[in-house]
């Protein structure tokens, strides 16, 4: 058996080990006929010489498909399977896909073994494109997809200098817009309850925050802030935090509504009235917002569209690549209800 070359072979590798041009590679990957056997041969020895894994680009030459597309959650905690946006989102996507013959796989995606199996499965040709969501700051998955050939869209975003298509709302302008609604009620001590700040999608909504209290000139310092995870029971230690910080705090915008459910609790427990004493404003408008008491007002993200975004520009990608990435804001709209 021959060596194995170092780093992941390509097809332009295996190309030029067996002397042949990469279209006659695909032909042999793919089995068609018009091939010389004495080539065939050639090519089969590079290829195990060089323990290449045929990927979906040298697939997609012959025009075969996985009909499966892949949606990956790239989350380290287990807990955040159970999580309304995961599910939601599930359902979107799955909706968007309803009209096509596509397969959806959901995976996720942990830890460093994890993702280099995902990609060695996606270079095998398993699925036809993938969806991620979930990512983190430091995660490169996102960019070894892209470089193996395989068409992917995020959901969200790592930075502000994100190259690889995604799909995102206006974080930040839907949490400047539920600020300044809780400023213009009369709220004059608004903390914030954040996401990992890790996240993007986090660092937007802490921003818009920010913006809303500067443009009303009512400035606070980083004790009014603190970090949470999107679940329920951060929401309730970091309310619990707040109130021991500033008892005073009247106002609470939450990076989610189960962040906001857990800070509803807190609230409770402290014998503080909803929204008398404190007002309270979540983020998504998912079933949740309905259920809790009172009634959360929220920034809806439009899940649907999001969903169908989502599937439109994957399947764009897999037709025929773009020379450019595509990035899509949708809009956010603040719901009023009983919370503020």
């Amino acid at each position: 058996m021959g060596r194995r070359s170092p780093g992941t072979p390509t097809l332009e590798e295996v190309a030029a080990r067996a002397g042949v041009g990469r279209g006659t590679v695909s032909r042999v990957i793919n089995n068609e006929a018009g091939v010389r056997d004495s080539t065939r041969r050639a090519v089969e020895r590079a290829i195990a010489e060089l323990g290449y894994v045929p990927n979906l680009a040298a697939r997609s030459l012959a025009g075969r498909r996985a009909d499966a597309v892949a949606l990956a959650m790239t989350e380290r905690d287990w807990r955040q399977f159970g999580e309304p946006f995961f599910n939601e989102t599930v359902r979107a996507v799955g909706d968007a896909l309803s009209d096509t013959n596509l397969q959806l796989l959901l995976t996720l995606i942990r830890t460093d073994t994890e993702r280099r199996r995902f990609v060695e499965f996606a270079r095998g040709g398993r699925v036809d494109g993938a969806l991620l969501m979930s990512v983190h700051a430091d995660d490169p998955l996102p960019d070894m997809l892209a470089e193996s050939g395989l068409p992917t869209v995020l959901l969200g975003r790592r930075s502000g200098d994100e190259r690889v298509t995604y799909v995102d709302v206006d974080n930040a302008g839907g949490a400047r817009d539920a600020v300044a609604h809780l400023l213009r009620g009369g709220r004059r001590a608004v903390a914030t309850i954040t996401g990992p700040l890790d996240m993007y999608v986090a660092q937007c909504r802490l921003r818009g925050y920010r913006e809303a209290l500067s443009r009303a000139g009512a400035a606070t310092d980083d004790s009014w802030v603190v970090e949470g995870d999107f679940t329920e029971d951060s929401g309730r230690r970091a309310m619990a935090e707040l109130l021991r910080r500033h008892p005073e705090v009247d106002g609470v915008l939450a990076a989610s509504d189960t962040t906001a459910a857990g800070a509803l609790a807190a609230l409770r427990a402290a014998g503080r009235r909803v929204p008398e004493d404190v007002a309270v404003i979540g983020f998504d408008d998912f079933a949740l917002a309905t259920g809790t008491e009172p009634q959360l007002t929220t920034v809806r993200q439009p899940l649907e569209e999001i969903g169908r975004t989502l599937v439109r520009l994957l399947l764009e990608e897999m037709e025929e690549p773009s020379v450019a990435w595509r990035h899509v804001i949708l809009r956010t709209e603040l719901v009023l209800r009983r919370s503020a």
